[in-house]
């Protein structure tokens, strides 16, 4: 037996081994990173070591390293844990090794992309002629929307900036909500935009933009090249702004309408939650994620257009050598990113929506939301505790008390391991954050982290 065959299954036994023990495992790390570095650091091998040194090696330095994320008890940064069939799927897409650039270097990667896509915009209700380019996350979904607004706003006003750059250019004005994810703000600083370029809306009490305020601003240099940002799934409260309104707004100046929907255009997938992003398919662009509340590996995200040319247009490129870069081709692949040399991230996309089904998305969602409801009415019934917003989708803001307090209970929360949750600042207030996005959480899961959060008070 070949030392691959042996190891790839000595590693499967290992990863099903940890993955067994995520429900009662302990969920903050052992070892720190000095830690888990002073483990591995040593001089440049001068020679060849064998396979199995080298997975036993990196299996007992990383493994103290490692947070449960996971499991069903991470509740930081809205991460969901992989599906069972994505986790397989994404083992062999990294077994298979294909650059999903062209269908000349893979056609099943660029084909699998086309069917998941498909997938995709069924799920969440999105137009189906609009284009997926299959991304690293809501960072490079939001980059491949914006820069695909750049290049219409822009060409409206006649420039080219593909051919002529920013220098020069007709200013655009960016209006987006004061309470956005920062990923819009870093975008615009990579556009070459740049943070002057915002106009911030004032959001509603529930962090949602105000729409009447934004159709105020709309109305103010009107003609001038601008693009709308607006917002499903607020990072904090899970507000999703009023999308019919946005569109109608932003349709009437003859502005771009992006919406950031890292994970709140999931909303979409649920009867239950439908409601909350209505309006959704009147965007020109969308940003999700799949390693949200999909539930598949890192890294996978999803950059929509409604207009496929304008998309490829922004993004895509050509050379001599680039056998399959033809005149008359069908896009797909690397003329939606901004990569050439990119994993094949669709084949665990497939693999997540196959095994769940539209009735499985939909209960992923639903439960979600269920179990962040039952968070919140369980932390309320503790004396001194109050929970800061309205739970609409799978985020709550747990108020323990002042700054220092809740400083302290975010510490001795993850010192004691049961659950792993972070703290934000919102309205001027410091609170928990716990967001609820793991497949595998369940009610009793629940439970017992309120009990660890109540003890650390």
């Amino acid at each position: 037996m070949s030392d691959l065959r042996h190891e790839l299954r000595r590693a499967a036994e290992l990863v099903a081994d940890y993955r067994e023990r995520l429900p009662a495992a302990r969920v903050t790390p052992l070892a720190s990173r000095a830690e888990v570095r002073g483990a591995l650091d040593r001089e440049v091998p001068g020679a060849p070591t064998p396979l199995a040194q080298v997975l036993d090696e990196l299996v007992a330095a990383a493994t103290p390293g490692l947070m449960a994320s996971a499991g069903p008890r991470y509740f930081g940064f809205v991460v969901g844990g992989s599906l069972d069939a994505a986790l397989i799927a994404d083992v062999l897409t990294a077994g298979w090794d294909q650059n999903a650039y062209n269908g000349a270097l893979s056609p099943a990667a660029i084909a699998v992309e086309d069917v998941a896509g498909r997938w995709l915009k069924e799920l969440l209700g999105l137009p189906a002629s609009a284009s997926v380019g299959f991304v690293t996350g809501a960072q490079g979904a939001n980059t491949v929307g914006l820069a695909a607004a750049r290049w219409w706003v822009l060409q409206q006003a006649g420039w080219d900036v593909g051919r002529d750059g920013l220098f020069g250019a007709p200013p655009v004005r960016v209006l987006v909500g004061a309470e956005r994810h920062g990923t819009i703000d870093r975008t615009l600083r990579l556009l070459g935009l740049g943070e002057r370029a915002i106009e911030q809306v004032p959001a509603l009490p529930n962090g949602a933009m105000n729409t009447d305020a934004l159709a105020v601003a709309l109305k103010r240099e009107a003609g001038r090249p601008t693009i709308v940002c607006a917002q499903a799934g607020n990072v904090n409260t899970g507000a999703c702004d009023n999308l019919v309104a946005v569109a109608d707004a932003a349709r009437a100046a003859k502005a771009w309408l992006h919406v950031d929907g890292a994970f709140g255009l999931w909303a979409a997938a649920s009867p239950r939650t439908r409601h909350l992003v209505e309006g959704i398919e009147r965007a020109d662009s969308w940003a999700c994620d799949g390693h949200k509340w999909l539930n598949v590996p890192y890294d996978s995200g999803y950059g929509i257009c409604a207009h496929p040319d304008v998309h490829a247009t922004a993004l895509a490129y050509t050379a001599a050598y680039l056998t399959g870069q033809v005149a008359g081709r069908e896009y797909g692949g690397g003329d939606f990113v901004a990569e050439s040399s990119r994993r094949a991230r669709g084949f665990a996309t497939w693999a997540a929506i196959r095994s769940l089904g539209r009735s499985g998305v939909a209960e992923l969602v639903e439960s979600s939301c269920a179990l962040a409801r039952r968070f919140a009415d369980r932390l309320r019934a503790i004396d001194g505790v109050s929970i800061a917003n309205d739970v609409v989708l799978n985020q709550v803001l747990v108020c323990v008390g002042d700054e220092e307090m809740t400083n302290r209970v975010e510490r001795s929360v993850q010192d004691d391991g049961t659950l792993w949750l972070g703290s934000t600042t919102w309205r001027g207030r410091r609170l928990l954050r716990i967001s609820v996005s793991n497949w595998s959480t369940t009610e009793e899961d629940v439970d017992r982290c309120v009990e660890a959060i109540a003890r650390a008070r």
